[in-house]
């Protein structure tokens, strides 16, 4: 099984896991659950490769982008939110509940 083969495979189990509904590839949290997937084997890489610079501003890009999309998923479906960060652990920061 090649690489590409893994990943596919890898990815379409996280979609299966996180889609809302069948074909839905594209919602906040599928997106959310593959940028975790790409952010933990980023990190994993940058541990082993610690001057690797350009992978660093690779990692803070998709952090930023999961960070805004946890922030439209906590505007727009709290529930749905305090759901996928307890599935995926990732951390919430202090928020005021409305």
């Amino acid at each position: 099984m090649s690489y590409n083969q893994a990943y596919a495979d890898k990815k379409e189990g996280i979609i299966k896991a996180n889609a809302q509904s069948a074909g839905d590839t594209g919602s906040t949290p599928v997106q959310i659950a593959l940028l975790t997937e790409r952010i933990q084997n980023l990190a994993k890489h940058l541990t082993a490769n610690k001057k690797d610079k350009h992978g660093q501003r690779g990692l803070q890009l998709l952090n930023g982008q999961r960070r805004r999309l946890l922030k439209y998923l906590e505007r727009t479906d709290y529930d749905g939110y305090i759901a996928l960060t307890d599935k995926l652990s990732i951390r919430r920061g202090q928020r005021i509940v409305k």
